[in-house]
């Protein structure tokens, strides 16, 4: 039954189907063929996404909607810019810094994607080109579900049950995001160097950084606010989501003064359309979940893979290989719910760090939103800037390529996913 639910996955999504409606139609077509009752198949869905944890999805997508009609995004370019002054690169480098300071609000690479470009890829493209514009775009959404906080990893941890909490994912995702924003801005630079860029922005001054700092200091206080009370146990993941919607609303409404009441209905509807998405995701693959479970195909797949190797570092490469394949034709929500229930329980076999795998797998997946033919974010960015994801991905691939030497340089090197939460006690 196993192989007939995958075979009828790949068959339908290749042939060009929405995800939702491939998952849905595996699943039936397996319950057909085992003689399950179908009045499971409803009851296994609703129990899928009537959770607590999945909360915090739809109350983050509202928090970056509210942040983007707030100008939250326009104040964050505008510190990174006194901070970037007149360097090689400066406008790319400033993008670059500002995805970062998205993410750490956000959570969600879709909405930061779509936030950026919209406001800063025209402006990118008079210095740069479009290409190179959008490039930089995609590649700074893309920091979003790595830093924290991050909807990829409280998938992955409602997904994983309790051998993983959402916190100490948030935490791992840190020392990582921050080498992969600083080496990107370093390719920027480079790039800008050879392909002779020209200069962008003022001077680094003491005095217009300082202002910037008192003009998005409630801004940045935002993050350590959310982030902080989760790790520190002040309110679970979900409830810091809450925190965050009504902090982006208080300072977009009285501080920026850019968003209207008559605006919260639009942005809800945004937020709203989102998550129903990727609900349905949720719901149709954990029905797909199910009935590989009972089919016993993580046992049998953990057999398989045992007696190919006993090497726990053999094994992560076998995953990440498997994961950068599914990367490219899946979407990242339905491929948690697929495949973590089976790759978790394995890796726990083979005495891997139940952090330390949960963060490479997500990072794997995250970096398959920038590998065609299947990368959201890709689809995002080339819409916005009205280009074809050929254009862009010919100045995309040295940022796809850092992300990929740093994931195996995470595979090899554990302390810089694991350190900081086992400081921390997770």
């Amino acid at each position: 039954m196993s192989a007939t639910i995958l075979i009828t996955f790949l068959v339908v999504a290749l042939l060009g189907m929405p995800l939702a409606f491939a998952l849905g139609f595996s699943a039936l077509t397996a319950l057909t063929m085992s003689g399950v009752d179908f009045n499971m198949l409803p009851q296994r869905m609703m129990h899928s996404v009537n959770a607590f944890p999945l909360m915090a999805i739809p109350l983050f997508m509202l928090a970056g909607e509210l942040m983007l009609r707030g100008g939250l995004a326009e104040r964050l370019i505008e510190l990174a810019n006194a901070f970037i002054g007149r360097v090689a690169g400066g406008l790319a480098q400033v993008t670059m810094l500002a995805g970062a300071g998205m993410a750490s609000v956000s959570g969600a690479a879709v909405a930061d994607a779509s936030a950026l470009a919209t406001v800063l890829v025209r402006q990118l493209s008079k210095v740069y080109g479009v290409g190179f514009s959008a490039a930089v775009v995609a590649a700074a959404a893309n920091l979003g579900p790595i830093i924290p906080p991050s909807n990829a990893m409280i998938v992955y941890a409602y997904m994983a049950g309790s051998t993983v909490s959402v916190a100490g994912l948030f935490m791992a995702g840190v020392v990582p995001g921050l080498i992969l924003t600083f080496g990107m801005m370093a390719i920027i630079r480079i790039m800008a160097k050879r392909r002779g860029y020209p200069l962008t922005g003022e001077p680094v001054s003491l005095r217009n950084i300082a202002h910037e700092m008192w003009r998005s200091w409630m801004i940045l206080l935002m993050p350590i606010v959310v982030i902080g009370g989760i790790v520190f146990g002040a309110f679970t993941a979900t409830e810091g989501a809450a925190v965050a919607v009504a902090y982006a609303a208080l300072i977009s409404i009285f501080v920026t003064k850019k968003l209207k009441v008559s605006d919260l209905p639009d942005c809800m509807l945004q937020a709203a359309i989102t998550t129903a998405i990727v609900g349905a995701l949720i719901a149709f693959a954990s029905a797909v979940t199910f009935l590989v479970t009972i089919d016993l195909l993580p046992v049998k797949l953990s057999t398989a893979i045992r007696a190919f190797t006993s090497d726990p570092l053999v094994f992560n490469l076998i995953v990440a290989a498997m994961l950068f394949v599914v990367g490219m034709f899946l979407e990242s929500n339905a491929a948690y719910i697929m495949l973590v229930p089976l790759f978790h329980p394995i890796a726990l076999s083979y005495g891997l760090d139940p952090l330390h795998f949960g963060f490479l797998f997500v990072f794997n997946l995250v970096l398959g939103m920038l590998t065609p033919p299947v990368g959201v974010v890709l689809f995002v960015v080339c819409s916005v800037s009205k280009i074809t994801m050929g254009h862009m991905m010919r100045h995309l691939w040295p940022f796809v390529a850092f992300g990929f030497g740093l994931l195996f340089l995470c595979m090899f090197f554990p302390p810089l996913v694991t350190a900081l939460p086992r400081a921390l006690g997770y």
